[in-house]
């Protein structure tokens, strides 16, 4: 019996005729290779990256939007209802035709919009084809009509040739346009093409840009706020009732123009993906619909990447949509809760011995830029969190095998930290702690050598949050490292000594860390700036949530007591208590204004469920703790549908902000949400 997909997000009218709401709420889409599709429930372009394909020209990277949009038209007679909506420049909304959407949801993670215009029903679809640049639109008539009313619906199809970060000016390329059987061939520049491909339907050619559209998002982010697309053709279709109608546009010039079969084949995976995870994990059996919905939208960040050095295709995870690419610190936070949960053994394998080729001096790539620029190894958590990713993968799958093999990756990291490598970082031999950063070096390599952890944020070359020296996140991370390498070596059978001694170091340095008024744990040790180092942030955190805490039990509480008390709203951990005189409470703004406030205030999703798991191993009760999280549930009803956001405001209503769709928000509250449920067992056995 196929499992059924959730049907977890739906709106009536009440959301889709009300512009603002209608447009608050997107979409998103991907296809395992990097690319992906998006748009407002309303129908509108708000965003540079709405469109309905953005196809990566360097998996998973260099994403290139292709088509732009359609305009779609119900004609009835002498009649015509367009189905579209279009913001221009001014702030003008013409046509208005999400007055005429009568409902809205997600058919698992494919939009469904459902129009009605008199007696006459209408549904559309979007989905994107597994490991393929091709995206299927496809509507059907809901309701019977005699010959003489019979609809028929024409769509206007608008492409682009743009970086996905770009705009476009109207003229800016002109494209080769060929007219075949069934089809539209688009030559947009000498290394890009686009082929339209219909069952059913009727090409004709067009050449007109449709100028000044208007980007409201990208306004209020202090950005270019207009953007022009070129309709390159019009596509005819007839309508009959039940039957689906539409066309596929695709990279390959072969892409089969099926789509109930190719909308099968979609559903099936997703239905696959769920049975899979709920028949492997006890904890998913009777998992709520906002976690099977978390199932699937973890599996929209994983990707494809080319290995140096082979032919065959790494796996790597998109930090974020629509702006992040795959970022090692993100993507090893992540792994646990994208592919653990759903028993997806061989895709967490598969990306942890990806990574493992670009060690260098034991560090690993936080960045790789989208204009295929070399990496950037600027992260001093990267390394400990892979090292965190491959004791949860060891747990999940005993695989001794693949561990074995890559041992001695993990063991020059610890020695090129416990040594010393590049940024600063290394041993302090005089407690044992980890130190990171420098601040005597000037232009790009101060933002490599002086923001080394997740609070990276610059200013015009100002680090916001100046982290250099010891910081306590680093520090947790690295004793939970030292833990895992000496029971990886016990595993292994091999001798541990040198582990152990190193983790009993750094867990006698680490009291130094505790702070004598209660109040939890100092940010960073050593620095220059003695004001941030005792604010009070999220990052201790850590200290408890890891497997492995350099804490008792009675200090791992006050921890938890300070970080509830100053840090905890409904969507996840502020980044720095209110009281604090540098306390930024909303994040929004231009480019400056934001990166000034990014750690400085916001919630930050991912830190909910390591405040959840906090608390359950610091004592408290695993179904108060899961309980925390139920707030995300309300949440995959905004923003990003069926998704979490990066961050929210640090008051309420605590407003989505940043990536509407973050991959470690999604599988941190997946993983954390399977662990404590796994917990509640034990205690109910």
């Amino acid at each position: 019996m196929e499992q059924a997909l959730p049907q977890f997000i739906r709106f009536g009218r009440e959301v889709c005729n009300d512009l603002d709401q209608a447009e608050r709420r997107e979409w998103w889409l991907s296809n395992g290779l990097g690319g992906y599709a998006a748009g407002t429930v309303a129908g509108t372009l708000t965003r540079r990256y709405h469109g309905l394909l953005f196809a990566p020209m360097r998996p998973p990277l260099g994403r290139t939007l292709v088509f732009a949009k359609t305009e779609a038209a119900l004609i009835v007679g002498d009649r015509i209802f367009p189905l579209h909506s279009n913001r221009w420049q001014g702030g003008v909304i013409e046509p208005r035709r999400f007055l005429d959407i009568e409902s809205f949801h997600l058919d698992g993670r494919l939009p469904v919009w459902r129009y009605a215009i008199g007696d006459l029903r209408l549904e559309a679809r979007i989905w994107m084809q597994a490991g393929a640049n091709t995206t299927c639109l496809a509507w059907r008539l809901l309701s019977e009509h005699e010959e003489a009313r019979r609809p028929r619906l024409t769509v206007r199809l608008l492409v682009n040739a743009r970086d996905h970060h770009g705009q476009t000016e109207a003229g800016a390329f002109t494209p080769d346009v060929e007219l075949g059987k069934d089809a539209l061939h688009v030559t947009l520049t000498p290394d890009l093409a686009l082929h339209f491909r219909s069952r059913c339907g009727r090409f004709q050619t067009q050449n007109q840009w449709i100028e000044r559209f208007d980007l409201q998002a990208e306004r209020a982010r202090g950005l270019p706020d207009q953007d022009n697309h070129l309709c390159i053709g019009v596509l005819e279709l007839p309508l009959h009732a039940g039957e689906w109608v539409g066309f596929t546009a695709s990279m390959q010039a072969d892409a089969a123009p099926y789509l109930g079969e190719s909308l099968r084949q979609r559903q099936h995976l997703d239905a696959s993906l769920l049975r899979q995870a709920k028949v492997q994990s006890p904890a998913l059996a009777t998992a709520p619909g906002w976690i099977d919905q978390l199932l699937l939208a973890a599996d929209s960040f994983l990707v494809r990447r080319a290995l140096p050095d082979s032919t065959d295709d790494g796996v790597s995870v998109i930090a974020g949509y629509p702006w992040f690419g795959d970022w090692g610190r993100d993507s090893f936070i992540a792994l646990p809760g994208l592919t653990l949960p759903a028993h997806r053994h061989d895709d967490a394998r598969r990306l942890l011995e990806s990574w493992a080729g670009f060690v260098q001096d034991g560090l690993l790539p936080n960045h790789f830029p989208e204009d295929g620029a070399p990496a950037e190894y600027n992260a001093a958590d990267a390394p400990l969190w892979y090292i965190e990713a491959w004791r949860a993968y060891l747990e999940a799958s005993g695989d001794l095998v693949a561990l074995a093999r890559h041992f001695p990756v993990l063991t020059r990291i610890i020695d090129h930290y416990a040594n010393g490598t590049r940024y600063g970082i290394g041993v302090d031999p005089a407690d044992g702690l980890l130190r990171a950063g420098v601040d005597d070096v000037a232009g790009e390599d101060a933002k490599q050598a002086t923001q080394l952890t997740w609070m990276d944020a610059r200013v015009d070359g100002w680090p916001v949050t100046a982290r250099i020296g010891k910081p306590v996140e680093l520090n947790a991370l690295w004793y939970n490292a030292l833990m895992s390498l000496a029971e990886f070596s016990r595993r292994l059978r091999r001798d541990e000594a040198a582990f152990a001694h190193l983790a009993a170091q750094t867990r006698q340095g680490f009291r130094r860390f505790i702070r004598a008024d209660g109040e939890g744990l100092f940010d960073v040790l050593d620095g220059e700036d003695k004001n941030q180092a005792g604010q009070v942030r999220p990052n201790q955190i850590f200290a408890v949530s890891l497997t492995h805490s350099p804490l008792s039990q009675s200090e791992q509480a006050a921890v938890v007591r300070t970080v509830g008390d100053r840090l905890l709203t409904s969507y996840g951990l502020r980044t720095l208590d209110p009281a604090d005189a540098d306390y930024r409470a909303r994040y929004a703004g231009g480019v400056r204004e934001r990166d000034a406030t990014y750690h400085q205030g916001p919630a930050w999703a991912w830190l909910l469920p390591h405040y959840a798991l906090a608390l359950h191993r610091a004592g408290g009760d695993a179904a108060e703790a899961q309980a925390l999280m139920q707030p995300l549930a309300d949440h995959l009803a905004d923003a990003g549908l069926g998704s979490i956001s990066e961050l929210f405001d640090a008051e309420p209503p605590h407003t989505p902000r940043g990536a509407p769709s973050q991959a470690w928000s999604v599988a941190c509250a997946l993983q954390a949400w399977c662990l404590l449920e796994r917990a509640k067992g034990k205690n109910h056995a």
